[in-house]
C-alpha cells in the first residue's frame, strides 16, 4: 500500500504531531501500568484498522518485555486466560470508547464501573487520555494509508 501523502512532511502534519506527542507525555507517570497502556493501543488499533499503529504498538510492546502469545490474543481477549481482570475492564472500556459510534449511550455505566472497580482516578484519565489519543492517530494513519511494517522500536 502506498500512503495518500507524506501527512508527517508536511509543516501542519508536523506541527500537529509535535503537540500530540506532548499530550501523549502526561500519561508517563500517571501509574496506568505501561502494559495496560500497550493493550489498549494495540487493540484500538486493531478495531480502527490502523496497520501503522498495529505494527508500532505491537514491536514496542515486544521491545518492552511483552509476551508475544499475549499480544497475539488481544483481539480475542474476552475468550483469553492471558489477561487479568483489570487489563479486560480496560480492553473493554477500550472496545467501547472506541466504537462510540455503535451504541446510542456511547461508553456504558456497566463498563465503565468496571475499569473504575481497578483504576484509581488518575489512572482512569491516563486511561481515557490513552484511548482518545491513539483514536486520533488512528484517523490520521488510516485517512492518509500510512503504511505499515517498516517501525523500528524507538523510532518515533
Amino acid at each position: 500500500m502506498d500512503a495518500r501523502f507524506n501527512y508527517y512532511g508536511t509543516t501542519t502534519g508536523a506541527k500537529f504531531s509535535k503537540y500530540i506527542n506532548s499530550a501523549a507525555a502526561a500519561i508517563k507517570g500517571s501509574g496506568l501500568p505501561y502494559a495496560t497502556q500497550q493493550l489498549v493501543l494495540l487493540r484500538a488499533s486493531q478495531i480502527n484498522g490502523c496497520g501503522m499503529c498495529t505494527d508500532m504498538h505491537y514491536k514496542d510492546a515486544i521491545h518492552a518485555g511483552e509476551q508475544p502469545e499475549r499480544l497475539n490474543l488481544v483481539a480475542a481477549w474476552r475468550e483469553a486466560t492471558s489477561f487479568s481482570e483489570a487489563e479486560r475492564a480496560a480492553l473493554e472500556l477500550t472496545e467501547e470508547g472506541t466504537r462510540i459510534a455503535d451504541a446510542a449511550g456511547g461508553v456504558s455505566d456497566e463498563v465503565w464501573r468496571n475499569a473504575a472497580k481497578h483504576y484509581d482516578e488518575e489512572q482512569l484519565a491516563a486511561l481515557v487520555s490513552t484511548i482518545a489519543l491513539i483514536n486520533a492517530y488512528n484517523r490520521m494513519n488510516v485517512i492518509c494509508r500510512t503504511p505499515a511494517g517498516n517501525y523500528q522500536p524507538g523510532q518515533w
